[in-house]
C-alpha cells in the first residue's frame, strides 16, 4: 500500500510503497501542467469545442493549467481567455507565416544574424502556452525545422564573428528546455570572449511561474552568467496586468536577485491590451515589480492574427495616451515594429503625416533615419506606407530625434 508521497523539484511524485517489512521507492510522473487538446479544456462547452476544432487543426493549441485558472470564464470577452483560447476568426485570410522575413537572415538552421552585433538562436519550437496572435506560429507547424539547431555549429559561427557581442535565445520559449540543456547552451556562449550579453526571451513568468519558483538550479545558472563577467537579460512577456499575479511577481523577484535585468516586451493586441487604462496599468505594475517596460510592438501581420491586430496609427495613439500620465519609469517603453529592414520606431503623428525612425537598421547607412509618410488609417504595417510614399518625404537621414 502507499503510505506517503512527496513532490520533488523535478515535477514527479515520489511514492513510498510499503510491502511487508520492506520499503520500495518509485517515481511516477504527475499530471502534466499543460493542455494540448482543446477537448481537454473542461471549462469549455461541447459546442465551443466543436466550433474550434478546425482552428486547432490549422494552428496548434497549448496552454498551462495555471493560466487557465486566470480566466474569468463567465466573460466571453475576457482578455486572458482571448490570449490563449482559439477563435474562429483565426481562419480568415490574412498576412503570411513569416511577416518579417526572418528566413532571409537565417545563416544556418536556428541561427539568425540580422544586425551586425546581434545573433538570435531559435533553440526550441515549444512554449508553455501558444498565444493566438503568435508571430512565429510557423515553428510548430508540420515539416518546419527552423528550431532544429546544431548548437556547436552555432557557437562556432558566433566565435568566428567577433563583431557579435549580443546573443538572444528565443524560439519558442527557451525556459521550456530542461535547466541542464539550457546550461549547456549558455556555458558554450559565455565561453566566447566577445559575447558580453545574453538575452532570454520568455513568457514563463506569465504562463507558468512555477518553472522559476521551484528550480534553484535555474537561478544558479542565471547567477553563473554574472560570475562569468557577462550580463544576462530576461526579456519577459506580460500582455495584460492580470498576468502579474503574486506567483509571477515572486518569480520576477527571484530572477532579479541573481543580478539578471528584467525587461518586458508586448505587442498591442486587440481585445487584450488595446485600452489606454489597461496599458497604463500594465506599465505601472511592471515598474512596481522592477520590470522595465521595453518595447511595445505593432502586431506583425501573421497568418491567423487579423482579429488581434490594430492599424498602426490606432495602436500608436493608445500607446502614447497610456504613457502620458504614467511615472517616468513607465515612460521607457517604445512603440516599434520588427520590419524586414530593421526595427522602426513610431516617433510622431500629426494631422497629415506619421513619423518613423530606425532604432536598428540592417543597412547601416539607414541607422537613425527619419521616415515621414502621409497618414494611412488603414495601414497595419510599414509596407503600406512605403507603397504610397512620395520620395521627397523620406530624405531625412540621421535625424537627431
Amino acid at each position: 500500500m502507499v503510505s506517503a508521497f512527496i513532490v520533488d523539484n523535478s515535477g514527479f511524485f515520489a511514492y513510498v510503497i510499503r510491502i511487508g517489512s520492506k520499503k520500495m521507492k518509485m517515481k511516477a510522473r504527475r499530471e502534466p501542467p499543460y493542455i494540448t487538446k482543446i477537448n481537454n479544456v473542461k471549462q469549455l462547452g461541447d459546442k465551443d469545442k466543436t466550433l474550434l476544432a478546425d482552428v486547432t487543426r490549422q494552428y496548434a493549441f497549448r496552454v498551462s493549467n495555471y493560466y487557465l485558472n486566470l480566466i474569468n470564464w463567465t466573460d466571453p470577452h475576457d482578455p486572458i481567455r482571448r490570449l490563449v483560447i482559439p477563435e474562429r476568426a483565426e481562419l480568415l485570410e490574412w498576412g503570411n507565416l513569416d511577416a518579417s522575413n526572418e528566413d532571409y537572415y537565417t545563416v544556418q538552421p536556428g541561427l539568425e544574424h540580422k544586425y551586425r552585433d546581434t545573433t538570435l538562436l531559435l533553440i526550441t519550437d515549444m512554449c508553455a502556452g501558444f498565444c493566438r496572435y503568435c508571430f512565429r506560429k510557423r515553428l510548430v507547424m508540420p515539416e518546419n525545422s527552423e528550431a532544429k539547431i546544431d548548437i556547436l555549429k552555432c557557437v562556432q559561427y558566433i566565435t568566428e564573428h567577433k563583431e557579435v557581442n549580443n546573443v538572444i535565445l528565443s524560439g519558442g520559449d527557451p525556459l521550456i528546455l530542461s535547466t541542464k540543456k539550457l546550461e549547456r547552451i549558455i556555458k558554450n556562449l559565455i565561453s566566447i570572449n566577445h559575447v558580453r550579453i545574453i538575452r532570454i526571451g520568455t513568457k514563463f513568468p506569465a504562463f507558468y511561474p512555477e518553472r522559476i519558483l521551484n528550480d534553484s538550479d535555474l537561478l544558479n545558472l542565471f547567477e553563473s552568467v554574472q560570475r562569468a563577467g557577462k550580463q544576462l537579460y530576461l526579456m519577459v512577456h506580460f500582455d495584460h496586468p492580470r498576468e502579474m499575479t503574486a506567483s509571477a511577481t515572486a518569480s520576477i523577484r527571484m530572477v532579479r536577485n541573481t543580478g539578471t535585468l528584467v525587461l518586458n516586451q508586448t505587442p498591442i493586441i486587440r481585445g487584450i491590451n488595446d485600452d489606454i487604462i489597461i496599458l497604463r496599468e500594465l506599465f505601472e505594475v511592471l515598474s512596481f515589480s522592477g520590470v522595465i517596460p521595453y518595447y511595445i510592438f505593432q502586431c506583425r501581420p501573421t497568418k491567423g492574427n487579423k482579429n488581434y491586430s490594430l492599424p498602426v496609427e490606432d495602436a500608436y495613439q493608445i500607446f502614447t495616451s497610456a504613457r502620458r500620465n504614467g511615472s517616468g519609469l513607465s515612460k521607457s517603453a517604445r512603440f516599434v515594429m520588427s520590419h524586414f529592414n530593421g526595427k522602426a520606431e513610431v516617433v510622431g503623428l500629426d494631422n497629415n503625416y506619421i513619423y518613423f525612425k530606425y532604432l536598428r537598421a540592417v543597412n547601416l547607412k539607414d541607422a537613425g533615419k527619419l521616415m515621414i509618410y502621409k497618414r494611412n488609417k488603414k495601414a497595419y504595417w510599414l509596407d503600406s506606407y512605403i507603397t504610397q510614399n512620395e520620395p521627397s518625404l523620406t530624405q531625412f537621414n540621421k535625424c537627431a530625434l
